[in-house]
């Protein structure tokens, strides 16, 4: 099984289209059998896509309305393989758009679930946060699991810290774990600082695929300033891919970094092999 999370910074890249066109070429070389993005984008008054066009979609949030510029549809439209795909918008991002999560799988979905792991629910503060989850059988795996995306606040934000946002998500999670579950998005948390969302997130149980995976790089996905690390001069390892079962990964690693594949985000992605 290959899962690949990625932030993509959607439409606040520079020459964005032929970077979509790079990423797509990406997956069609590795063919992920789970894809999760954050940062997903669609302009606010742009015109819906047609049923035809949904054809795949699977509707987590039935108000949820897709746009002709959806990142992921737009990406989805350049892909050899057919996905299964399903989206939710979260809260207005860079003033524009309407900016969610997307995960997108190479086997049908059969559930779906959207949650606020934020006790803000003001959908034009960008503070407002959701996961979401998809059901599926990866083929060859057997036994159904559930993918969770998520892109998270930080640990000492003042108003919607990690630590609530992350005691939200246990609990919306609860009703799944007796399955086998993966979370895996930005959780803007860094793993070499002590004391914080990283050992939070730890003490819960959980299993870091990229300390368990049998080989892995230094696992920096942020390498410089970007917005929410304006002051950054460090690698960060901020994206992650959990399990809440014991799983030994046989590789984990940082891709569409230049060096395996190429820069399409300001963050780069991780990709897992299982």
């Amino acid at each position: 099984m290959k899962i690949l999370t990625l932030n993509t910074h959607a439409w606040a890249e520079e020459d964005q289209l032929n970077k979509i066109s790079q990423l797509a070429d990406f997956i069609n070389t590795h063919q992920f059998d789970v894809i999760s993005m954050q940062e997903v984008n669609q302009s606010m008054h742009e015109a819906a896509l047609s049923a035809e066009e949904l054809k795949h979609y699977f509707a987590t949030e039935s108000d949820a309305v897709i746009k002709k510029d959806n990142y992921a549809y737009v990406l989805l439209t350049q892909l050899t393989e057919t996905y299964y795909w399903t989206w939710i918008p979260a809260h207005i991002g860079f003033q524009k758009y309407d900016e969610g999560l997307a995960i997108l799988s190479r086997t049908p979905i059969t559930q779906a679930f959207g949650e606020y792991v934020s006790y803000m629910r003001d959908y034009d503060n960008y503070r407002t946060r959701k996961i979401m989850g998809i059901k599926t059988a990866v083929q060859g795996e057997g036994e159904a699991a559930w993918f969770v995306n998520g892109h998270y606040n930080w640990w000492d934000d003042e108003q919607e810290p990690f630590k609530g946002q992350w005691e939200l998500t246990e609990s919306k999670l609860a009703p799944y774990m007796d399955q086998p579950l993966y979370i895996m998005g930005d959780f803007n948390n860094v793993a070499e600082v002590r004391g914080e969302g990283y050992d939070y997130m730890m003490s819960k149980g959980w299993n870091d695929l990229y300390t368990t995976a049998e080989q892995k790089d230094d696992g920096a996905t942020v390498v410089k300033a970007i917005a929410g690390w304006a002051d950054n001069k460090r690698d960060l390892r901020i994206d992650y891919i959990f399990s809440n079962r014991p799983v030994q990964a046989k590789s984990s690693t940082v891709v569409l970094n230049g060096k395996n594949g190429p820069v399409v985000s300001d963050h780069y992605g991780v990709a897992v092999e299982i």
